[in-house]
């Protein structure tokens, strides 16, 4: 019985999880204990330690004797965050270009090679296949690793993760439909590659700012506190 609940509780965080990345579940929802189980026809118990592990990621917000809702993105987070990352993730690549070999180097053609062959994020608005997410993810983290410093390295992937339901959002929640995302791509490859540090390096900032940009505009929309 145990393990029957826990299969199900897993496949109520799962969706939920993916509602709230792809805008279904828009920021500041409220999420509701009785609606929530008869949706998924499972008890309460479950929607609940559902939504308490998505709060521990910090993508639910439990008030108490207000239940669960959505988190609401906050703009100063954001910009903190974005600066921290501009600031982190440029150096890291700036020793990887540095310091990596020609074996961290094929790892990220091979990276960037996977990402151009995956299915990528949909025009005008359509909902973006969710595996994109995580090709993308690695073609990134390549990027850093030949930066041969794991604390760094380490500080850098945990701002990244912090940052996922930002990156998530830019599109659904931040409408920025106009992206040449494959463009930005192929030329921080091209550049990494060429070992170019300072053309690397500024298109990596330009390219994590671009994300605070769509939700900047949104947040004038009212979507973002």
């Amino acid at each position: 019985m145990t393990n029957e609940r826990e299969t199900r509780t897993g496949a109520v965080y799962a969706q939920v999880r993916e509602e709230i990345f792809d805008g279904t579940l828009e920021p500041g929802r409220r999420l509701r204990l009785v609606e929530m189980a008869t949706r998924f026809s499972v008890s309460q118990a479950v929607i609940r330690e559902a939504l308490t592990r998505l709060a521990a990621q910090g993508l639910v917000v439990a008030v108490p004797q207000q239940g669960f809702h959505v988190v609401t993105l906050s703009l100063a987070d954001l910009e903190e965050l974005t600066e921290a990352r501009v600031e982190i993730e440029c150096a890291a690549l700036r020793l990887s270009i540095r310091r990596g070999d020609l074996a961290w180097e094929a790892g990220v053609v091979a990276a960037h090679h996977h990402l151009a062959a995956t299915r990528p994020l949909p025009e005008g608005g359509g909902k973006a296949d969710a595996a994109w997410f995580g090709v993308h993810e690695r073609f990134h983290q390549s990027l850093l690793a030949g930066c041969a410093n794991t604390r760094l390295l380490g500080v850098a992937l945990s701002l990244r993760d912090a940052a996922t339901i930002y990156r998530r959002w830019s599109v659904p929640i931040g409408h920025d439909y106009d992206r040449d995302v494959a463009g930005e791509h192929r030329a921080l490859l091209n550049a990494t590659v060429a070992r170019d540090a300072d053309l690397a390096s500024d298109l990596l900032a330009q390219h994590i700012d671009r994300t605070s940009q769509a939700l900047r505009a949104s947040a004038e929309r009212g979507s973002v506190k």
